[in-house]
């Protein structure tokens, strides 16, 4: 099973690599191949984390020498399809554009996970809010309910 995820990784990457590759010459701007360069990171993504993860595999399955094979094949092939794209984006679009990309999904992709960040402890803190107010609507409700009874044992017992 994991090796059908990791699968999908290297065919992913594969994929976005050949359709740069037949539409790389006739691209106008980097916006005409974006999509492709998006699918070649999912996908090289996808192989780092299976790669990291292996989660749901016994240990057979896990240090079989087929699995370790096919994971470090993979690691290879999508890193050496990473470099002929930054090769062939570079050549096209002009020296460093490679590198603004990374740079600028490295940027975006910490942007994200301080946002994720930010939301969670926003949540967080809203979640205190809420109980710290029902904490104080429970003492209101006991404190009206205890002088309700002192009223009424006062009314009793006065008779």
């Amino acid at each position: 099973m994991v090796v059908a995820e990791v699968m999908a990784g290297i065919t992913l990457v594969k994929a976005s690599v050949d359709f740069i590759k037949s539409n790389i010459n006739t691209a106008k701007d980097i916006g005409e191949i974006a999509g492709a360069i998006d699918g070649l990171f999912k996908g090289h993504d996808e192989l780092q984390a299976k790669r990291s993860k292996q989660s749901g595999m016994g240990l057979k399955d896990q240090f079989g020498i087929k699995n370790i094979a096919q994971e470090t094949i993979d690691a290879k092939i999508a890193a050496e399809k990473m470099q002929e794209m930054k090769n062939m984006i570079d050549m096209r679009f002009g020296p460093g554009t490679w590198q603004s990309i990374l740079d600028e999904r490295t940027k975006r992709i910490q942007e994200a996970k301080e946002a994720e960040k930010l939301a969670r402890i926003k949540k967080r803190k809203e979640e205190e809010e809420f109980w710290e107010q029902v904490k104080i609507f429970g003492i209101l409700v006991m404190v009206g309910l205890f002088v309700l009874a002192a009223f009424f044992w006062i009314m009793f017992t006065a008779v």
